[in-house]
């Protein structure tokens, strides 16, 4: 900043604060400062810019009124001042005029900053600079500041060492008692604070531990078997009965003794009987195995434990025994109760002598010795379920463990039936819809596979508009899961066309005017899946075996497609629309030779692996079977020939309406008309 220069120079403040004496409220402090700080005298005062030898106060030249001079010193030019000043020879004009400017009366730039130095020059200037003018801090505060090496042991010792009056001596003792209580108290709260720091980073530790102990990775040693400890509600399960189950008799009729002893325990056990302890479910995927279990909870009505076996495997070791012994703990307390154990293979597999897993048998063990082991677990069904029996352990399938096996086929003609009623019964359908016919087209279809068509045959009749499901869009449900959805977007040209027309037609001709072969179903040359069009046959009744004429009917309705190809179009303009023709009537022709003995030149003899037998043999058994599919395309080729006009009139038939039922198939073939769609 710039400033008018003044010739005299104001007298030192002294700050309390500066001095550490901020807390002294003394009556006699400022006596006691005056006696013990020296001030200037007025000879002092009074040339300002003069630094006298024999001054208390001595003027330091590190830090002056500007920045030249703070470079270059005090500079006097003679004549002008006779004040003795430090005085630089040699100095430049521009020097000399630069130290005239500061006894001009104009504006000059004054210094009114401190420049900072570094902490070691400041130390070595504050304590061990020998520069530093003795007057400029008292002895007793230096040696304050300063700890000196002959420590005193007491107060007393303390005045002495540092030599003050006795009058000074109280004001001394008072100050140094009131500034070490105010330091104790200051290191308590010090101590208090860093007290409470620590319990709070103790607590916010804890938090983090149990926060890393939810995680997944973590969480497997901290965590319990929630997901298996706790039982359904037995009121949950009264709405599953043996009602809900339909298609599988055989295996309600076994589980009714589970039900009975679950419900009178005390009628087996009075003869001194012991009941099964464990009941397998065997069957293919979407049987209704899991039903069953849930039926038997409900009819008696007791808690039902779930648990998947691929809940018991970890990476850890010990968390599967763990689990089971949780399991088995809880349904022990509330027996009687069933434990349902799904997908048992995965937990109860063949114990095998692995390197990688040599703790893998651990779960496996504890579910043994739950099961029969030297504790008694009475009141206690385990019912497992399985679609892989041959994977399990042969010490978990006998007797005392699972004593009962349960098969829960795929449900027949009667029970397809049953089942597809249950589920339209939960849909608006059309009163001439015949669950029946629907069931005798899905031969091997699950009970979940038939909940399934009737869902999509319900979303099918609401994408159309139709405030009922009719037949219609039931087999368009069935054709869907056999074979895939409809291609509409293809483009067909009316040559191929009219060849899928003809070819369809023939196996339909076939299939009709043929003593054995099944009743047809539908035809239709609607692209759907990988095929063009296709004949569906249905049988009357489930089929547990069938004739050699039975076997022959099929081969000649799949040779009935290639044949029409020939006798409409000529040899020349085949196509490869027959190949999986031709792919099941020699399956059929080849069974009937090495299985069935329906050979009259190999006999009733099977071959099952013919690369065992002799070339002579191999041959014999082709030339059989190309004796069998020669006959059968002879046989096709006859009907075919008889009934050429029918052929025609259907084949036209479908290239009119695409697909055709059985009656509308009827129809056609005795020359009657067909409404207009």
């Amino acid at each position: 900043m710039f400033l008018l220069n003044a010739s005299f120079q104001p007298q030192p403040i002294l700050n309390l604060k500066d001095l550490g004496l901020s807390e002294l409220r003394l009556s006699g402090a400022n006596e006691l400062l005056s006696r013990l700080l020296p001030t200037l005298s007025p000879e002092d005062t009074s040339q300002p810019a003069v630094c006298h030898a024999s001054s208390r106060w001595r003027t330091s030249h590190v830090s002056t009124d500007s920045f030249f001079h703070n470079k270059h010193g005090n500079l006097v030019i003679p004549g002008l001042f006779s004040s003795s000043v430090f005085y630089r020879p040699n100095s430049s004009p521009l020097q000399d005029v630069s130290s005239d400017l500061q006894w001009l009366q104009v504006c000059v730039q004054k210094r009114g900053f401190k420049t900072l130095r570094s902490k070691t020059r400041r130390l070595q200037s504050s304590y061990d600079s020998p520069a530093e003018p003795e007057g400029y801090t008292p002895a007793f505060m230096k040696g304050l500041l300063m700890r000196e090496k002959n420590e005193a042991e007491s107060l007393d010792q303390l005045t002495r060492q540092k030599n003050l009056p006795e009058n000074q001596q109280d004001a001394f003792k008072t100050g140094f008692t009131e500034g070490f209580m105010k330091s104790q108290a200051l290191m308590q709260r010090t101590q208090d604070s860093l007290k409470r720091t620590r319990l709070v980073l103790l607590v916010l530790l804890l938090i983090g531990l149990y926060g890393l102990s939810r995680t997944p990775f973590l969480s497997v040693r901290f965590r319990t078997t929630s997901g298996l400890d706790s039982a359904l509600d037995p009121v949950q399960m009264k709405n599953v009965t043996f009602e809900h189950v339909k298609g599988v008799e055989e295996a309600k009729n076994e589980l009714q003794d589970i039900v009975e002893f679950l419900k009178y325990p005390q009628k087996f056990t009075s003869l001194g009987g012991k009941l099964p302890k464990g009941v397998l479910l065997v069957g293919p995927p979407g049987t209704g195995k899991t039903l069953l279990a849930r039926a038997v909870a409900g009819e008696a009505d007791v808690p039902f434990y779930y648990a998947s076996g691929s809940e018991f495997d970890e990476m850890f070791v010990g968390v599967g025994a763990s689990r089971i012994r949780n399991l088995f703990k809880e349904a022990k307390a509330s027996a009687p109760c069933v434990i349902f154990i799904d997908e048992l293979d995965s937990v109860g597999g063949k114990r095998i002598e692995s390197p990688m897993h040599p703790y893998s048998r651990q779960t496996i063990n504890q579910l043994l010795a739950e099961m029969d082991g030297f504790k008694p677990n009475e009141g206690v069904i385990v019912i497992g379920a399985t679609n892989f029996a041959e994977a399990l352990d042969n010490a978990l399938v006998r007797p005392g463990r699972f004593d009962m096996q349960v098969t829960v086929p795929r449900p027949d003609v009667k029970g397809r039936t049953e089942i597809l009623n249950w589920y339209l019964k939960k849909i608006v359908v059309d009163p001439d819809v015949d669950a029946e016919i629907i069931a005798r087209g899905t031969v091997g279809f699950s009970g979940a596979e038939l909940e399934n068509l009737v869902n999509q045959a319900a979303l099918k009749a609401a994408v159309d508009g139709k405030e009922t499901v009719t037949m219609k869009e039931l087999e368009f449900a069935k054709d869907k899961i056999l074979m895939g959805p409809e291609r509409r977007s293809v483009k067909i040209d009316r040559k191929n066309k009219t060849i899928t027309a003809y070819h369809e037609s023939g196996h339909a001709i076939v299939a009709y005017y043929t003593k054995d072969a099944m009743p047809i179903n539908k035809a239709t040359i609607m692209p759907r899946g990988p095929t063009l069009g296709h004949v569906s046959l249905l049988p009357e009744n489930d089929q547990w075996s069938e004739t050699r004429a039975q076997l022959l009917a099929q081969m000649d309705v799949s040779m009935g497609g290639r044949v029409a190809e020939e006798l409409i179009f000529g040899g020349e303009n085949i196509t490869t629309g027959a190949s999986s023709d031709f792919d099941g009537a020699t399956k059929i022709a080849k069974m009937m030779v090495t299985r069935f003995g329906m050979s009259d030149k190999l006999g009733v003899m099977t071959y099952s692996d013919l690369s065992k037998h002799s070339p002579e043999t191999q041959a014999a058994v082709e030339q059989e079977v190309r004796v069998l599919l020669q006959d059968s395309y002879e046989r096709a080729k006859k009907i075919l020939k008889t009934y050429s006009k029918e052929h025609k009139i259907l084949a036209d038939a479908l290239l009119t309406y695409e697909t055709l039922d059985a009656k509308e198939i009827q129809m056609v073939l005795e020359g009657k008309s067909l409404d207009p769609r």
